[in-house]
């Protein structure tokens, strides 16, 4: 057991964001997600709803300040359709990283990306289009 270290980050999850070099992604993937189909590495955070596992992950995963967005969403493929989950995660991003922009995927490309991915997150996210990439950056000296 560590101090300080929120439960909901498993020992293999902290494993896998420590391994992770600059400019590889994370995919944070819904129930729906086929994340055994695409991920080459999956870690398994079932019963988790991604709003939490972001707002810890986050606490860790630095997001890249070299692109201009580090954050990726699955598009509803309906402008007039967006799931109030993102909105909480405008706030985790806006509270742990500042103001960072966001992209819309469509869902065909994001499940391309997801492919390329460094590790997908399989959670037990029932919100649909929930699915989100955080590109990892870079821990700058203070």
């Amino acid at each position: 057991m560590l101090k300080n270290i929120p439960p909901i980050l498993s020992p293999e999850l902290l494993k896998t964001l420590a391994e992770m070099g600059h400019g590889d992604e994370l995919v944070l993937g819904d129930a729906n997600f086929p994340s055994a189909a695409l991920g080459t590495r999956v870690v398994r955070a079932d019963g988790h709803g991604i709003p939490a596992l972001l707002d810890a992950i986050l606490q860790y995963l630095p997001l890249d300040g070299f692109v201009d967005c580090p954050v990726a969403l699955m598009d509803t493929s309906d402008p007039n359709v967006r799931p109030p989950i993102w909105q909480e995660y405008s706030k985790s991003i806006l509270r742990r990283e500042g103001d960072r922009r966001v992209e819309l995927v469509e869902r065909f490309a994001f499940y391309e990306r997801a492919r390329a991915a460094y590790a997908v997150v399989a959670t037990g996210e029932t919100e649909l289009y929930a699915n989100i990439i955080l590109k990892k950056g870079v821990v700058a000296e203070h």
